[in-house]
């Protein structure tokens, strides 16, 4: 099998995004536009991958390592052109030899089953990947000669009108032979409307020399392209609407599925129940038979089988909710285990906790987690009954067994089996309040009577 490299533009600014953040790091289904690029590249197994950037871009380049932790950077000085980002990638590459795949950081639906054919038919050559339009205006043009191959990808503003009513397209994306590649980046020109180095006329190139250009076909949508915020939204839109429909698939029910959001990489159980309006973020994990109630929020959470989370629930990352545990109304959680069956239903904060099986946690319970300058960590057993209205001041632990009596403030460790309450005495003065009010009144009658 041949070795594949792949390159990523990713040095555009993306002005229309009218934003300080590049534009391949704007999000889509809680990950970047470049890492859903790189994912979907990874599966490929590339054995480098180097990310073409602007200056001042370096985020750009810390970005993909999360993904493929070996990416390497490439700096394009002046954008004269994607042929010329390419040429930016050569000493990185130099040791090479291979498929070369050239990608862009802002296609962001592009899939492993489209890449990987279209390097296979790449050989020793070159192939690249074109769609039928609804709507070409705007794009290149691909030509192609009697027995399919490309000859020529013509750039709009340099197309005369028979070729402008082509519908087949260019979308920029190639696969070539390593050496053909840095064989041919030296004799592009820039003889065009706009002065810049097209990468596509590598094919007019590769064809002179004997090397043909095979084509592969995808969906147009595959190659949508993001320039606005307009264009993010309907990319967000298409990735939603894919996950809904593979989580249902999968066995998942979501009651009103349009109102769900999903993250890229969110892993649904099967039975599992997700009514209106929850929202999750990057890095959850759900177990089979979940029910998440409707206005929840759920990021970087774990939650296992059999688990019921919400109303208006927030899991917060590093939230490790255990089996059967309920996580109820207005409840927050974060970086914090909910043992098995283990209860906080109504109005209250768990924060750097540990929550021992079957206890049950009080309506209005926090934990005090941070002093203003650190976190710390409140331990709380199993089987323990902590009442409402209860502030846990960490670091703190409260043993197996043990209640604390409800609006209670613990500072010390409870010991298991143990009553913790701290309370002042009820100061009861009968018919106070009734004398009050005729008080009240008399004073305010007295007033109008001036």
């Amino acid at each position: 099998m041949t070795d594949i490299a792949i390159i990523v533009l990713a040095a555009g600014k993306g002005t229309r995004m009218k934003s300080a953040l590049p534009k391949v790091l704007h999000r889509a289904a809680g990950r970047s536009l470049l890492a859903h690029v790189l994912h979907a590249a990874r599966a490929l197994d590339p054995r480098h991958a180097v990310v073409v950037v602007g200056p001042d871009m370096e985020a750009v380049w810390q970005e993909a390592r999360t993904v493929i932790p070996g990416a390497r950077l490439a700096v394009q000085s002046e954008r004269l052109g994607t042929g010329h980002a390419v040429a930016m990638a050569r000493e990185q590459l130099q040791d090479f030899t291979g498929t070369v795949l050239v990608l862009y950081g802002d296609v962001p639906l592009i899939s492993t089953g489209t890449l990987r054919g279209l390097t296979g038919l790449a050989g020793h050559g070159m192939a690249v990947l074109g769609f039928e339009a609804s709507n070409p205006h705007g794009y290149g043009r691909l030509l192609q000669d009697a027995d399919g191959s490309v000859v020529k990808i013509r750039e709009e503003l340099d197309a005369s009108p028979a070729e402008r009513a082509i519908g087949l397209c260019n979308s920029g994306i190639i696969a070539i032979d390593a050496a053909l590649l840095w064989s041919l980046v030296p004799q592009l020109g820039n003889a065009n409307a706009k002065g810049e180095y097209y990468l596509t006329d590598l094919v007019d190139l590769a064809a002179s020399c004997g090397f043909p250009c095979r084509l592969a076909l995808c969906p147009e949508a595959e190659v949508a392209g993001v320039n606005d915020r307009l264009q993010l939204a309907g990319i967000e839109k298409t990735l939603q609407q894919s996950y809904r429909r593979r989580h249902m698939l999968n066995g998942a029910t979501l009651v009103a599925p349009e109102t769900v959001f999903f993250s890229a990489d969110t892993a649904v159980g099967q039975d599992v129940v997700i009514e209106p309006n929850v929202v999750f973020g990057p890095g959850v994990l759900i177990g089979d038979g979940v029910e998440i109630l409707a206005f929840s929020h759920v990021e970087g959470a774990t939650i296992e089988a059999g688990a019921r989370i919400g109303p208006y629930a927030r899991l917060r990352p590093g939230a490790m909710i255990g089996e059967d545990a309920h996580i109820g109304n207005f409840v927050e959680v974060k970086k914090a285990v909910i043992g098995k069956g283990a209860k906080a239903n109504h109005l209250s904060y768990i924060g750097d906790a540990r929550v021992g099986a079957k206890t049950n946690i009080g309506a209005g319970t926090i934990t005090c987690n941070y002093d203003g300058y650190e976190k710390h960590l409140t331990d709380i057993g199993e089987n323990v009954f902590v009442g409402s209205n209860t502030a846990l001041v960490a670091p703190v632990a409260v043993g197996n067994g043990a209640s604390i009596a409800a609006g209670s403030v613990i500072t010390r460790n409870v010991p298991a089996d143990a009553l913790a309450m701290t309370r002042a005495e009820l100061d009861l003065r009968e018919g106070w309040a009734r004398r009050y009010r005729e008080m009240k009144a008399a004073r305010k009658a007295a007033r109008k009577n001036k």
